[in-house]
Protein backbone atom coordinates (compact mmCIF):
# COMPACT_ATOMS: atom_id res chain seq x y z
CA UNK A 1 0.00 0.00 0.00
CA UNK A 2 2.78 2.67 1.11
CA UNK A 3 4.72 1.38 -2.44
CA UNK A 4 1.67 2.30 -4.26
CA UNK A 5 1.21 5.78 -2.51
CA UNK A 6 5.05 6.27 -2.92
CA UNK A 7 4.96 5.71 -6.49
CA UNK A 8 1.33 7.66 -7.03
CA UNK A 9 3.51 10.72 -5.78
CA UNK A 10 6.75 10.01 -8.32
CA UNK A 11 4.68 9.75 -10.98
CA UNK A 12 2.70 12.73 -10.30
CA UNK A 13 6.67 15.15 -9.26
CA UNK A 14 7.62 13.52 -12.83
CA UNK A 15 4.09 15.04 -14.52
CA UNK A 16 3.24 11.90 -15.40
CA UNK A 17 0.57 11.27 -13.25
CA UNK A 18 -2.29 13.29 -11.57
CA UNK A 19 -4.69 12.85 -8.53
CA UNK A 20 -7.46 13.79 -11.44
CA UNK A 21 -6.72 10.32 -13.35
CA UNK A 22 -7.74 8.34 -9.93
CA UNK A 23 -11.47 7.78 -11.03
CA UNK A 24 -13.94 4.59 -10.99
CA UNK A 25 -15.78 4.08 -14.35
CA UNK A 26 -18.86 5.12 -13.25
CA UNK A 27 -17.00 8.87 -13.26
CA UNK A 28 -15.44 8.27 -16.31
CA UNK A 29 -17.10 9.84 -19.14
CA UNK A 30 -15.18 11.41 -21.90
CA UNK A 31 -15.98 13.84 -24.29
CA UNK A 32 -15.06 12.88 -28.05
CA UNK A 33 -12.61 14.69 -29.92
CA UNK A 34 -13.83 13.14 -33.53
CA UNK A 35 -15.59 15.61 -35.46
CA UNK A 36 -18.09 14.80 -37.60
CA UNK A 37 -20.74 16.47 -39.63
CA UNK A 38 -24.02 17.00 -37.12
CA UNK A 39 -27.46 17.29 -38.19
CA UNK A 40 -28.98 18.07 -34.40
CA UNK A 41 -32.59 16.70 -34.61
CA UNK A 42 -34.60 18.79 -31.61
CA UNK A 43 -37.95 17.61 -33.45
CA UNK A 44 -39.15 15.44 -35.62
CA UNK A 45 -39.64 15.39 -39.34
CA UNK A 46 -42.73 14.40 -39.39
CA UNK A 47 -45.41 14.74 -37.17
CA UNK A 48 -45.77 11.80 -34.51
CA UNK A 49 -48.14 9.43 -32.33
CA UNK A 50 -45.88 8.52 -29.23
CA UNK A 51 -47.66 5.08 -28.55
CA UNK A 52 -45.61 4.45 -25.06
CA UNK A 53 -46.40 7.30 -22.73
CA UNK A 54 -46.99 7.11 -18.91
CA UNK A 55 -49.05 10.28 -17.38
CA UNK A 56 -50.32 9.00 -13.87
CA UNK A 57 -51.83 12.81 -13.30
CA UNK A 58 -54.11 13.19 -16.15
CA UNK A 59 -57.35 13.54 -14.32
CA UNK A 60 -56.58 16.39 -12.91
CA UNK A 61 -53.32 18.27 -14.52
CA UNK A 62 -53.21 21.03 -16.87
CA UNK A 63 -52.22 19.88 -20.08
CA UNK A 64 -51.44 23.10 -22.01
CA UNK A 65 -48.12 22.79 -20.71
CA UNK A 66 -48.11 19.35 -21.99
CA UNK A 67 -49.26 20.62 -24.92
CA UNK A 68 -46.39 23.00 -25.94
CA UNK A 69 -44.30 20.16 -25.42
CA UNK A 70 -45.69 18.12 -27.55
CA UNK A 71 -45.96 20.67 -30.07
CA UNK A 72 -41.93 21.54 -29.62
CA UNK A 73 -41.35 18.03 -30.73
CA UNK A 74 -43.89 17.83 -33.25
CA UNK A 75 -45.89 14.92 -31.57
CA UNK A 76 -49.63 15.02 -32.71
CA UNK A 77 -50.90 12.32 -30.55
CA UNK A 78 -49.78 10.87 -26.81
CA UNK A 79 -50.69 7.61 -25.45
CA UNK A 80 -51.18 7.20 -22.28
CA UNK A 81 -50.60 3.92 -21.00
CA UNK A 82 -51.68 4.32 -17.48
CA UNK A 83 -55.33 5.07 -17.34
CA UNK A 84 -56.08 2.36 -14.75
CA UNK A 85 -59.77 1.24 -14.83
CA UNK A 86 -63.33 2.77 -13.70
CA UNK A 87 -63.73 6.14 -11.71
CA UNK A 88 -60.31 6.98 -12.57
CA UNK A 89 -60.26 6.39 -15.98
CA UNK A 90 -63.10 8.41 -16.53
CA UNK A 91 -61.63 11.03 -14.61
CA UNK A 92 -58.73 11.33 -16.91
CA UNK A 93 -60.78 11.12 -20.48
CA UNK A 94 -63.18 13.50 -19.13
CA UNK A 95 -60.02 15.39 -18.24
CA UNK A 96 -58.79 14.86 -21.89
CA UNK A 97 -62.29 15.57 -23.85
CA UNK A 98 -62.83 18.93 -22.07
CA UNK A 99 -59.59 20.47 -23.42
CA UNK A 100 -57.36 18.52 -25.87
CA UNK A 101 -60.00 15.35 -27.35
CA UNK A 102 -57.78 14.70 -30.34
CA UNK A 103 -54.36 14.91 -28.91
CA UNK A 104 -54.77 12.00 -26.19
CA UNK A 105 -55.91 8.34 -26.29
CA UNK A 106 -55.75 6.50 -23.25
CA UNK A 107 -55.32 3.31 -22.15
CA UNK A 108 -57.21 1.45 -19.89
CA UNK A 109 -55.78 -1.83 -17.26
CA UNK A 110 -56.14 -4.75 -15.54
CA UNK A 111 -56.34 -5.45 -11.96
CA UNK A 112 -54.47 -8.84 -11.54
CA UNK A 113 -55.16 -9.40 -8.09
CA UNK A 114 -58.30 -11.56 -8.08
CA UNK A 115 -56.98 -14.05 -10.09
CA UNK A 116 -58.21 -17.65 -9.00
CA UNK A 117 -61.37 -16.09 -7.94
CA UNK A 118 -64.76 -17.63 -9.61
CA UNK A 119 -65.43 -16.13 -12.58
CA UNK A 120 -62.58 -13.79 -12.80
CA UNK A 121 -62.11 -13.68 -16.57
CA UNK A 122 -65.27 -13.16 -17.62
CA UNK A 123 -65.98 -9.93 -14.93
CA UNK A 124 -62.45 -8.92 -15.79
CA UNK A 125 -63.11 -8.63 -19.76
CA UNK A 126 -66.47 -7.06 -18.86
CA UNK A 127 -64.64 -4.70 -17.07
CA UNK A 128 -62.63 -3.72 -19.72
CA UNK A 129 -65.60 -3.81 -22.16
CA UNK A 130 -66.98 -0.92 -20.16
CA UNK A 131 -63.74 1.07 -19.91
CA UNK A 132 -63.39 1.17 -23.78
CA UNK A 133 -66.99 1.96 -24.43
CA UNK A 134 -65.78 5.20 -21.80
CA UNK A 135 -63.22 5.94 -24.18
CA UNK A 136 -60.06 4.04 -23.48
CA UNK A 137 -58.81 3.08 -26.81
CA UNK A 138 -56.73 0.01 -26.07
CA UNK A 139 -54.90 -2.29 -23.26
CA UNK A 140 -51.69 -2.20 -21.45
CA UNK A 141 -49.85 -4.80 -19.54
CA UNK A 142 -47.22 -4.18 -17.21
CA UNK A 143 -44.16 -6.43 -16.66
CA UNK A 144 -45.47 -7.11 -13.21
CA UNK A 145 -47.39 -9.68 -15.40
CA UNK A 146 -44.96 -12.62 -15.22
CA UNK A 147 -42.98 -11.04 -12.44
CA UNK A 148 -44.72 -9.92 -9.74
CA UNK A 149 -48.35 -10.50 -10.03
CA UNK A 150 -49.63 -13.81 -8.01
CA UNK A 151 -53.27 -15.75 -7.92
CA UNK A 152 -55.05 -15.62 -4.37
CA UNK A 153 -52.80 -18.92 -3.99
CA UNK A 154 -50.02 -16.67 -3.96
CA UNK A 155 -48.79 -18.18 -7.17
CA UNK A 156 -46.83 -16.68 -10.08
CA UNK A 157 -49.13 -15.52 -12.68
CA UNK A 158 -47.84 -16.79 -16.22
CA UNK A 159 -48.33 -14.39 -19.26
CA UNK A 160 -50.06 -17.67 -20.72
CA UNK A 161 -52.25 -18.80 -17.73
CA UNK A 162 -55.63 -19.51 -19.75
CA UNK A 163 -57.58 -18.11 -17.01
CA UNK A 164 -56.44 -14.90 -18.42
CA UNK A 165 -57.67 -16.09 -21.88
CA UNK A 166 -61.07 -13.91 -22.07
CA UNK A 167 -59.12 -10.61 -21.33
CA UNK A 168 -56.67 -10.83 -24.83
CA UNK A 169 -59.91 -12.94 -26.57
CA UNK A 170 -62.24 -9.08 -25.28
CA UNK A 171 -59.36 -7.09 -26.93
CA UNK A 172 -60.14 -8.94 -30.65
CA UNK A 173 -63.57 -8.64 -30.13
CA UNK A 174 -63.41 -5.26 -29.28
CA UNK A 175 -60.81 -4.48 -32.07
CA UNK A 176 -58.37 -2.98 -29.96
CA UNK A 177 -54.72 -3.51 -29.67
CA UNK A 178 -52.94 -4.76 -26.06
CA UNK A 179 -49.40 -3.28 -25.49
CA UNK A 180 -47.59 -5.33 -23.32
CA UNK A 181 -43.97 -5.40 -21.56
CA UNK A 182 -43.04 -9.06 -20.34
CA UNK A 183 -39.78 -9.25 -18.29
CA UNK A 184 -36.88 -6.32 -18.88
CA UNK A 185 -33.04 -7.10 -20.26
CA UNK A 186 -31.78 -10.45 -20.51
CA UNK A 187 -28.34 -9.35 -18.76
CA UNK A 188 -30.76 -8.15 -15.64
CA UNK A 189 -30.77 -12.15 -15.32
CA UNK A 190 -27.24 -12.91 -16.35
CA UNK A 191 -24.33 -12.83 -14.00
CA UNK A 192 -22.92 -9.84 -13.06
CA UNK A 193 -19.37 -9.53 -13.97
CA UNK A 194 -17.00 -7.80 -15.84
CA UNK A 195 -18.62 -9.31 -19.27
CA UNK A 196 -22.09 -7.78 -17.88
CA UNK A 197 -22.86 -5.41 -20.65
CA UNK A 198 -25.22 -4.02 -18.29
CA UNK A 199 -22.92 -4.13 -15.23
CA UNK A 200 -23.01 -0.16 -14.87
CA UNK A 201 -26.76 0.16 -14.68
CA UNK A 202 -26.88 -3.00 -11.96
CA UNK A 203 -24.19 -1.25 -9.89
CA UNK A 204 -25.85 2.07 -9.51
CA UNK A 205 -29.42 0.12 -9.48
CA UNK A 206 -28.93 -3.27 -7.49
CA UNK A 207 -32.75 -3.25 -7.11
CA UNK A 208 -32.79 -4.03 -11.42
CA UNK A 209 -30.53 -7.77 -10.33
CA UNK A 210 -32.32 -10.95 -10.67
CA UNK A 211 -31.35 -14.52 -9.98
CA UNK A 212 -31.21 -16.62 -13.07
CA UNK A 213 -34.77 -17.73 -11.56
CA UNK A 214 -36.07 -15.06 -10.12
CA UNK A 215 -39.15 -15.22 -10.31
CA UNK A 216 -38.49 -17.66 -13.23
CA UNK A 217 -35.79 -17.92 -16.11
CA UNK A 218 -36.04 -14.73 -18.97
CA UNK A 219 -36.46 -17.19 -21.66
CA UNK A 220 -39.28 -18.83 -19.52
CA UNK A 221 -41.11 -15.64 -19.13
CA UNK A 222 -40.68 -14.53 -22.75
CA UNK A 223 -41.59 -17.74 -24.13
CA UNK A 224 -44.96 -17.54 -21.96
CA UNK A 225 -45.60 -14.08 -23.71
CA UNK A 226 -45.06 -15.66 -27.47
CA UNK A 227 -47.34 -18.89 -26.69
CA UNK A 228 -49.81 -16.44 -25.48
CA UNK A 229 -49.93 -14.13 -28.55
CA UNK A 230 -49.68 -17.65 -30.95
CA UNK A 231 -53.09 -18.26 -29.03
CA UNK A 232 -54.69 -15.47 -29.64
CA UNK A 233 -54.11 -14.56 -33.37
CA UNK A 234 -57.65 -12.38 -33.85
CA UNK A 235 -56.05 -10.45 -31.27
CA UNK A 236 -52.93 -7.50 -32.09
CA UNK A 237 -50.57 -7.15 -29.94
CA UNK A 238 -47.66 -4.38 -29.68
CA UNK A 239 -44.49 -6.00 -27.79
CA UNK A 240 -42.98 -3.02 -25.94
CA UNK A 241 -39.21 -2.28 -26.22
CA UNK A 242 -39.12 -4.79 -28.77
CA UNK A 243 -40.02 -7.52 -26.97
CA UNK A 244 -35.66 -7.28 -25.65
CA UNK A 245 -34.70 -8.44 -28.78
CA UNK A 246 -33.75 -4.92 -30.20
CA UNK A 247 -29.77 -6.31 -29.51
CA UNK A 248 -30.36 -9.68 -31.87
CA UNK A 249 -32.49 -8.52 -34.85
CA UNK A 250 -32.20 -12.12 -36.95
CA UNK A 251 -34.19 -13.84 -33.73
CA UNK A 252 -36.62 -10.83 -33.80
CA UNK A 253 -37.30 -10.87 -37.81
CA UNK A 254 -38.07 -14.50 -37.14
CA UNK A 255 -40.51 -13.99 -34.34
CA UNK A 256 -42.11 -11.35 -36.44
CA UNK A 257 -42.67 -13.71 -39.60
CA UNK A 258 -44.00 -16.27 -37.13
CA UNK A 259 -46.34 -14.16 -35.35
CA UNK A 260 -47.82 -12.18 -37.77
CA UNK A 261 -50.07 -10.46 -34.64
CA UNK A 262 -46.81 -8.97 -33.12
CA UNK A 263 -46.06 -5.10 -33.66
CA UNK A 264 -43.07 -3.71 -31.84
CA UNK A 265 -42.85 -0.56 -30.09
CA UNK A 266 -38.82 1.45 -29.62
CA UNK A 267 -39.31 2.62 -26.29
CA UNK A 268 -35.94 2.65 -24.04
CA UNK A 269 -33.98 0.66 -27.23
CA UNK A 270 -32.92 3.39 -29.07
CA UNK A 271 -29.58 2.74 -27.48
CA UNK A 272 -29.22 -0.85 -29.41
CA UNK A 273 -30.82 0.54 -32.79
CA UNK A 274 -28.15 3.23 -32.70
CA UNK A 275 -25.38 0.87 -32.34
CA UNK A 276 -26.43 -0.95 -35.77
CA UNK A 277 -27.16 1.32 -37.96
CA UNK A 278 -26.67 -1.12 -41.17
CA UNK A 279 -28.95 -3.51 -39.71
CA UNK A 280 -31.14 -2.30 -38.32
CA UNK A 281 -31.87 0.27 -41.32
CA UNK A 282 -32.26 -3.01 -43.12
CA UNK A 283 -34.79 -3.90 -40.70
CA UNK A 284 -36.61 -1.20 -40.11
CA UNK A 285 -37.59 -1.01 -44.43
CA UNK A 286 -38.26 -4.67 -44.47
CA UNK A 287 -40.51 -4.39 -41.17
CA UNK A 288 -41.92 -1.37 -41.98
CA UNK A 289 -45.21 -1.74 -41.33
CA UNK A 290 -44.73 -3.33 -37.69
CA UNK A 291 -42.87 -0.95 -35.76
CA UNK A 292 -44.11 2.11 -34.07
CA UNK A 293 -42.66 5.20 -32.22
CA UNK A 294 -42.81 5.11 -28.50
CA UNK A 295 -40.53 6.83 -26.15
CA UNK A 296 -41.39 5.54 -22.44
CA UNK A 297 -40.55 7.77 -19.98
CA UNK A 298 -41.74 11.78 -20.62
CA UNK A 299 -38.51 13.30 -20.67
CA UNK A 300 -39.34 16.12 -23.68
CA UNK A 301 -34.79 16.29 -23.84
CA UNK A 302 -34.51 13.00 -24.64
CA UNK A 303 -37.00 12.99 -28.21
CA UNK A 304 -33.94 14.07 -30.24
CA UNK A 305 -31.60 11.51 -29.71
CA UNK A 306 -34.47 9.28 -31.05
CA UNK A 307 -35.16 11.77 -34.05
CA UNK A 308 -30.99 11.78 -34.57
CA UNK A 309 -31.20 8.22 -34.89
CA UNK A 310 -33.84 7.55 -37.08
CA UNK A 311 -33.70 10.42 -39.43
CA UNK A 312 -30.29 11.27 -40.10
CA UNK A 313 -26.90 9.44 -41.26
CA UNK A 314 -25.27 11.31 -38.43
CA UNK A 315 -21.95 9.84 -37.04
CA UNK A 316 -20.59 8.47 -33.54
CA UNK A 317 -23.37 11.08 -31.46
CA UNK A 318 -23.38 10.43 -27.27
CA UNK A 319 -26.27 9.16 -26.05
CA UNK A 320 -28.12 11.02 -22.81
CA UNK A 321 -27.63 7.72 -20.17
CA UNK A 322 -24.34 6.52 -20.00
CA UNK A 323 -25.48 3.47 -17.85
CA UNK A 324 -27.78 2.83 -20.39
CA UNK A 325 -25.37 3.06 -23.23
CA UNK A 326 -21.18 3.53 -23.45
CA UNK A 327 -21.41 3.57 -26.47
CA UNK A 328 -22.27 5.94 -29.52
CA UNK A 329 -24.95 6.17 -31.79
CA UNK A 330 -25.12 6.68 -35.29
CA UNK A 331 -28.35 7.58 -37.66
CA UNK A 332 -29.93 4.94 -39.81
CA UNK A 333 -31.54 7.75 -42.03
CA UNK A 334 -34.40 5.99 -42.98
CA UNK A 335 -36.55 6.91 -46.21
CA UNK A 336 -39.06 9.24 -45.81
CA UNK A 337 -42.36 6.86 -46.10
CA UNK A 338 -40.72 4.39 -43.74
CA UNK A 339 -40.49 7.12 -41.05
CA UNK A 340 -43.87 8.26 -41.73
CA UNK A 341 -44.88 4.60 -40.85
CA UNK A 342 -42.78 4.49 -37.62
CA UNK A 343 -44.09 8.06 -36.69
CA UNK A 344 -47.67 7.46 -37.36
CA UNK A 345 -48.75 5.41 -40.12
CA UNK A 346 -48.87 2.15 -38.11
CA UNK A 347 -50.14 3.74 -34.45
CA UNK A 348 -52.91 5.05 -36.60
CA UNK A 349 -53.71 1.39 -38.36
CA UNK A 350 -53.68 -0.39 -34.99
CA UNK A 351 -55.09 2.18 -32.86
CA UNK A 352 -59.15 2.86 -33.45
CA UNK A 353 -60.71 6.37 -33.23
CA UNK A 354 -57.51 8.32 -33.37
CA UNK A 355 -57.88 11.93 -34.92
CA UNK A 356 -56.12 10.96 -39.35
CA UNK A 357 -56.63 14.66 -39.89
CA UNK A 358 -53.48 15.88 -37.63
CA UNK A 359 -51.25 13.73 -40.14
CA UNK A 360 -52.49 15.18 -43.48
Amino acid sequence: MKFKIYLTLFLISIGLTSIAQEMSFEEYNPKSTLVTPKHPTPNAKFKFIDVHSHQFKMAEQDLSQLIKDMDKLNEGIMVNLSGGSGEGLRAMLKNVNDNYPNRFAIFANVDFSGVGNKDWGKKAAAQLETDVKAGAKGLKIYKSLGLRNNDINGKRIAIDDPRLDPIWAKCGELGIPVLIHAADPKSFWDDMNSKNERWLELKTRPRRKRSATNPAPWQQIIDEQHRMFKKHPNTKFINAHMGWYANDLKTLSSLLDDMPNMSVGIGAIIAELGRQPKFAKAFFIKYQDRILFGKDSWKPEEFPTYFRVLETDDEYFPYYKKYHAFWAMYGLDLPDEVLRKVYYKNALNLIPGLDKNLFN
